[in-house]
């Protein structure tokens, strides 16, 4: 028989606010029957496995990640769209650890195709649309910005800026304004 109160979307919440605590890596069934004191076979009637619950936050995770950007981005356009883009991302892994690690799991090509991730690449296109870039300098621009914002956000969350002058918010801010020049003058890019 099925607990009472426990539902896919309950359990998924509670497994990402667990990864949060804890690290996505660490997320199972088994912690998240832990967590509602329950029998794991009670969490079997709405979850697979625990490559399932992962996928599941990861969704959630996307989703959530791409309601804050549409918010932060309404309105802005050029340099001011790209740092309010980028500064969700930091928020986001900044207050959801968890959750952000779990927007970087691996997807199978049709979950990928109907999560929020599709989203998060029609926003950063929208923006550099203000830079007035082609592709297939546009897609390369794409893969620049994400991993330039997955990789300082990892670095400094893994304590890699704590140690040094000048504080990890000048550089975060200098590395913004570098990218903005950078997309305005992006290197053999026409001007109409």
């Amino acid at each position: 028989m099925v607990r009472v109160g426990l539902t896919t979307e309950r359990l998924v919440r509670a497994g990402a606010a667990l990864a949060d605590e804890v690290g996505f890596d660490q997320v199972t069934v088994s912690a998240l029957a832990r967590r509602f004191d329950v029998k794991v076979a009670s969490l079997y009637s709405h979850l697979r496995n625990s490559q399932d619950l992962r996928t599941r936050i990861a969704l959630l995770a996307l989703a959530e990640l791409a309601d804050r950007a549409a918010d932060a981005l309404a309105g802005r356009a050029g340099k001011d769209a790209l740092i309010a883009f980028a500064d969700v991302y930091r928020d986001y892994a900044r207050a959801h650890p968890g959750r952000y690690a779990a927007a970087r799991h691996p997807l199978d090509a049709e979950a990928a195709a109907t999560s929020a991730g599709v989203r998060h690449a029609q926003m950063t296109r929208a923006i550099l649309r203000g830079y007035d870039l082609s592709e297939p300098d546009q897609t390369h621009a794409v893969r620049l910005l994400g991993s330039v914002f997955h990789g300082y956000v990892s670095l400094e969350s893994a304590g890699g800026f704590r140690h040094s002058a000048p504080d990890s918010q000048e550089s975060w801010t200098r590395i913004l304004d570098a990218l903005d020049a950078l997309l305005r003058n992006w290197p053999g890019a026409t001007t109409p």
